[in-house]
């Protein structure tokens, strides 16, 4: 079969395009013989020690997008284009991984002294295989807190984005809403990985902790699927009493603040701004928000599991979203 010239032309101008793992750059086909096409242009942002402003040409000839001083552009023509986002006294928000409306002030008047008593089978279950897990927990750990938090985290962050996740897979098959349940199990699923970006600028990891973070979170995120499908109820039960642990380890880690046994070093940069603290906060007031927030964990997850046991639906209830 013969090609006609114009269709080998394209074949010679697209043709590395789509059997090449590399792409090919939009000046590239605007140099070729094929109809040239508008192509909008979006910058990620790289911050550079030159204060160059950079510019970059319009595919159609006239003015292009200008550079922000001080940065290198990576040019892109599909369309999507970067939010240019400030705080309320009109400084540059500096983070990708959450967003000013996404922040808000723990409400530390919680009461943390509230437990669920085991009853039911499954609720002693669930109690007794959180403290069997303490154990090894405290051997590894010991006095380590800082070290702690952040490991954990790892762990912690896992059953809301399982219990999300599988709340959406069923809202799909059965094609009914989920009462908001879907986003407020994703909501404490990202609010337990901001706790771990937190304590990264904490406590850095170790080779072998990072190791142990594989693997547990592997054996970890399996289980906790299996039992989630078998029974939502023990699931849900089963978080409860670890934000109940996650309380008082939280607890003991302020004692050893104020003992002065670790030293009550600047809050982060990131978690004065997701918690909206104030500019000289310190680590103690971070482990003041996040145990305030594991609190919270602790009433969702026990309501959840609550629901369940009365023979309900998570989708009956209006979920808690935003209880922060």
């Amino acid at each position: 079969m013969m090609m006609s010239r114009y269709g080998a032309k394209v074949m010679v101008t697209t043709g590395p395009r789509l059997f090449s793992s590399s792409a090919v750059s939009p000046n590239h086909l605007l140099n070729s013989r094929v109809p040239a096409r508008e192509f909008s242009k979006m910058t990620f942002e790289k911050k550079k020690k030159t204060e160059d402003n950079q510019w970059e040409k319009g595919s159609s000839g006239g003015k292009g997008d200008q550079g922000n001083k001080g940065e290198q552009l990576i040019v892109s023509y599909w369309g999507v284009k970067p939010m240019k986002i400030t705080k309320d006294d009109g400084t540059e928000w500096k983070w990708s991984c959450f967003r000013p409306w996404e922040t808000y002030k723990a409400d530390l008047t919680i009461d943390l002294k509230k437990h669920h008593v085991p009853s039911t089978l499954p609720d002693k279950l669930a109690y007794w295989t959180v403290k069997s897990l303490r154990w090894p927990t405290d051997l590894f750990f010991q006095r380590r807190y800082g070290c702690r938090a952040m490991m954990l985290e790892t762990v912690a962050a896992v059953p809301g984005m399982v219990g999300g996740m599988l709340v959406h897979c069923k809202s799909l098959r059965r094609f009914e809403q989920s009462g908001g349940w879907i986003k407020a199990l994703l909501e404490e699923a990202e609010n337990e990985r901001m706790h771990l970006m937190t304590f990264m600028e904490v406590a850095k990891p170790n080779w072998y902790e990072r190791a142990l973070v594989i693997a547990v979170q592997g054996v970890f995120f399996n289980a906790y699927f299996l039992g989630y499908i078998i029974s939502p109820k023990f699931a849900h039960r089963m978080v409860g009493y670890l934000e109940e642990e996650a309380i008082h380890s939280y607890t003991e880690f302020l004692k050893e603040l104020d003992n002065g046994n670790i030293e009550n070093v600047p809050a982060p940069a990131i978690a004065i701004d997701y918690w909206r603290l104030p500019a000289d906060a310190t680590l103690r007031d971070v482990v003041m928000v996040v145990r305030a927030d594991e609190a919270h964990h602790r009433d969702v997850n026990h309501y959840a599991s609550d629901i369940h046991y009365q023979g309900r639906e998570l989708k009956e209830a209006p979920a808690p979203i935003g209880y922060h």
